[in-house]
């Protein structure tokens, strides 16, 4: 089932055209993978389908009715979660401070802070994304890299998120933490979100993606589900497709220099 759809959206920002004519689909339980190098547009689509900025052309459609979000709470309202890069954490907060940040849970008539409850519901949705974190008082800056984005990541499902957009969320880390954080991708598609995973990195985006959609200086240059195409093809046509074929057939002809090593 399709939650999110683009159709031919443009944003402009006087005379430069960020996007151009961008189209993509985000269902119900797959991984919708937008790749491209810096300056393709990710940056841009993130904004709109977030509700930090309008479009300027096409249109957007929640449920297959045409929304504009005035506001990333408004996004968030109607169940479109970002996990940015630098994933808005606290990191001298506690774990579960961090988890309701902004959502605190209160109870009594001095609606005082229920902090059991919070702690308990908090390792619960952890524990559903096979994180164990013991000491939830610890600062959420003492967790791994990996471990930081899962907490994210469950905030978001927690707080009634549909569609969740993962900005970068491998891209400082090591090949270990990025094998963990894209296990909580594959168990938030599991879950049955629509996941955006933005990333530069074809190999990351092949091992989790169903749906690939390659952005170049604002354009779509492919837009293809996994059995349409192999991991080679996605990594060539990120490096330039013919270009990197044109790249390489010149080198072959280039005489590589002796060893003058002694």
């Amino acid at each position: 089932m399709t939650i999110l759809e683009l159709e031919n959206v443009g944003k402009s920002y006087g005379n430069v055209h960020a996007l151009r004519g961008v189209s993509l689909s985000v269902r119900q339980g797959e991984v919708t993978c937008v790749l491209g190098d810096n300056g393709a547009g990710k940056s841009t689509l993130i904004k709109i389908v977030s509700g930090l900025h309008a479009h300027t052309s096409g249109s957007v459609l929640l449920d297959g009715q045409s929304v504009h979000f005035g506001s990333p709470r408004d996004a968030q309202s109607q169940g479109i979660a970002t996990v940015y890069q630098d994933l808005a954490l606290a990191p001298l907060m506690s774990v579960w401070r961090n988890f309701f940040l902004g959502n605190e849970l209160r109870k009594g008539f001095l609606k005082t802070l229920d902090i059991a409850a919070m702690k308990r519901i908090c390792a619960s949705e952890l524990s559903k994304m096979g994180v164990s974190v013991p000491d939830l008082d610890r600062p959420v800056a003492s967790l791994s890299g990996g471990q930081r984005q899962c907490v994210a990541i469950a905030r978001a499902i927690y707080f009634g998120a549909r569609v969740i957009i993962l900005d970068e969320p491998t891209a400082a880390l090591g090949v270990k933490q990025s094998g963990v954080v894209l296990r909580y991708v594959v168990k938030a598609r599991d879950a049955g979100l629509g996941v955006i995973f933005i990333t530069h990195n074809p190999h990351h985006a092949y091992l989790v993606g169903n749906h690939f959609v390659i952005l170049k200086l604002g354009r779509v240059v492919l837009d293809a589900h996994r059995d349409e195409l192999t991991l080679d093809r996605l990594a060539a046509e990120m490096a330039g497709g013919d270009e990197l074929a044109e790249l390489s057939h010149e080198l072959r002809g280039v005489a590589v220099p002796p060893d003058t090593a002694s």
